[in-house]
């Protein structure tokens, strides 16, 4: 194998086709929509939302923890539409991978991603992310969230290829790192153009 040629293109989907999930920014802007102090939601997001993304609870059981801990004027699925919402696929990327894998048979792209489940499933739907994945490794899923070794290593056993046969496209630096102690060869993915150049020149 030359040394620039890859197997499979493992990607990050937060940060990198899509806005996150339920990052910082939305949590924020959710405060503010629906009247909550953000300090308060931030201690108990950061308290349970790991347990989340693991597959161990529901939405509704973190949302129980988060938010709905006190009556409020809203309901819960007011706050879960506006939490969806907050999903808005990012420019460029997503359409030229589904164009480059229409263009090359023998392209494989698995998503290694921490989401919970609901948000997952709905983001999966919402934007065919089937046309573009050929497997999903999702952390809802698997049990395991990045940066455990473990996810990665579960990656390659789906995909039955040596770390050095992939790469990896993730908008967090030291996720990049994590994959990288693992033989995998990582990119710090800054934006459409630039990733989109290195892909462009990995498969010549």
């Amino acid at each position: 194998m030359g040394k620039n040629s890859f197997k499979i293109m493992f990607l990050d989907v937060g940060g990198v086709l899509l806005t996150n999930g339920w990052g910082h920014d939305s949590r924020q802007k959710a405060a503010a929509e629906f009247g909550i102090d953000f300090m308060e939601m931030e201690a108990k997001h950061n308290f349970i939302f790991n347990v989340y993304e693991i597959g161990r609870i529901t939405l509704d059981e973190y949302l129980d923890i988060v938010v709905f801990d006190k009556t409020r004027v809203f309901t819960r699925e007011d706050f879960k539409a506006f939490m969806f919402s907050r999903s808005i696929e990012l420019p460029g990327m997503l359409g030229w991978l589904i164009e480059l894998k229409k263009n090359n048979s023998n392209l494989k792209i698995v998503s290694i991603n921490n989401e919970g489940k609901e948000l997952n499933d709905y983001r999966v739907k919402k934007f065919q992310l089937h046309n573009c994945f050929d497997a999903f490794i999702s952390s809802c899923e698997v049990g395991m969230r990045k940066p455990d070794p473990g996810i990665f290593r579960l990656a390659l056993g789906v995909v039955q290829a040596a770390p050095h046969e992939c790469i990896y496209f993730d908008d967090r630096i030291y996720l990049v790192d994590a994959a990288q102690r693992l033989g995998i060869r990582g990119y710090h993915h800054l934006g459409f153009e630039s990733s989109k150049k290195i892909i462009e020149d990995l498969m010549g």
